[in-house]
């Protein structure tokens, strides 16, 4: 656990109690699974996942305590996709750690991200009803096609706002309104409310992926504990580069025309992106996102819960790594 809750004390212990299950989970008795699975139960990261869900079940009836393995399970599906996200963009590390598919291999990684996806649902199975199943299955399936999506429509440099906003909705948003809906939905909230959460979910997920891809053109690689300008170098246009395409640069044109993005190329790229207003632009969107979120929020009935998911909504928006 890192120091993201730092100020949430009970949520810390709420979260601790999810990681005690995800290590417990991942513990195989094939021993180099077993060194490769608790490598990555005890990686760090900051549990937006499953800290959403327990603040969804915070405006139900039931014990938090019955959404624990849920909460894992979001947690466990997130770091598989990860495991996966890494193999295929050939990234070196991960939450300042080397990744599974550097340390590791790629053969034992994608066996590592296959088997955490079936413990997941293995878990589900045991504790929860089909609508779980159902709900988690259509968030990983939405995240595989945006994935693919963002895949498919590297080196473009026509990519819209419009298509990027589908993508992260799909990639990332997805999961993270899909960990509050069905937090809350296990603890007894009606549908509408829900779907209100996952609604409030996508917008904080949203404004969750434009900071992360800001922090790729401002960012500071020790902090933020992965390789600055992968993207790039992968062919993923994000947001910032988005913005700063409209302006038909024949500076930053030229730089994207070359066959070879090498650490040299990737520094000027940020540079004139930053020149040519393209993060201002992609921080305006995630404050409006940011916005939207606190609006819904505070509709929302009065509780612990309420406060604490207005306070990591402006959380997400202000972080540097």
């Amino acid at each position: 656990m890192n120091s993201f809750w730092k100020e949430k004390p009970l949520m810390i212990d709420h979260l601790n109690q999810v990681d005690q299950i995800i290590i417990e989970q991942l513990t195989v008795k094939q021993q180099k699974m077993n060194e490769i699975l608790q490598d990555l139960a005890q990686s760090g990261g900051k549990r937006i996942r499953p800290g959403l869900c327990v603040l969804g079940a915070g405006f139900g009836s039931k014990s938090i305590e019955s959404i624990y393995p849920l909460a894992a399970v979001l947690e466990m599906l997130h770091l598989a996709t990860l495991v996966h996200d890494d193999i295929i963009d050939d990234a070196t590390h991960r939450r300042g750690h080397l990744t599974t598919q550097q340390k590791y291999g790629k053969d034992y990684a994608v066996y590592t991200g296959d088997y955490i996806f079936t413990k997941c649902f293995e878990i589900l199975a045991e504790h929860y009803e089909l609508h779980h199943m159902r709900e988690l299955s259509r968030a990983v399936s939405r995240v595989c096609v945006g994935e693919i999506d963002q895949f498919d429509g590297r080196f473009k440099s026509n990519t819209s706002v419009k298509r990027y906003l589908k993508i992260i909705g799909a990639k990332t948003s997805a999961l993270l309104a899909t960990s509050l809906a069905v937090g809350a939905y296990e603890s007894g909230c009606d549908e509408a409310f829900c779907k209100k959460l996952g609604k409030i979910g996508l917008h904080v997920g949203n404004a969750f992926q434009i900071i992360d891809d800001i922090l790729d053109y401002t960012g500071d690689e020790a902090r933020v504990g992965k390789t600055l300008g992968n993207d790039l170098k992968q062919g993923y246009y994000t947001l910032p580069l988005i913005y700063a395409l409209r302006k038909n640069d024949k500076q930053l044109n030229d730089l994207l025309a070359l066959e070879v993005y090498d650490d040299e190329v990737v520094q000027q790229i940020i540079h004139r992106v930053n020149e040519l207003g393209g993060v201002d632009k992609a921080q305006e969107l995630a404050k409006k996102y940011t916005t939207k979120s606190l609006k819904a929020i505070a509709s929302l009935p009065a509780c612990q819960s309420r406060d604490d998911l207005e306070w990591i909504t402006k959380r997400l928006l202000v972080r540097e790594h």
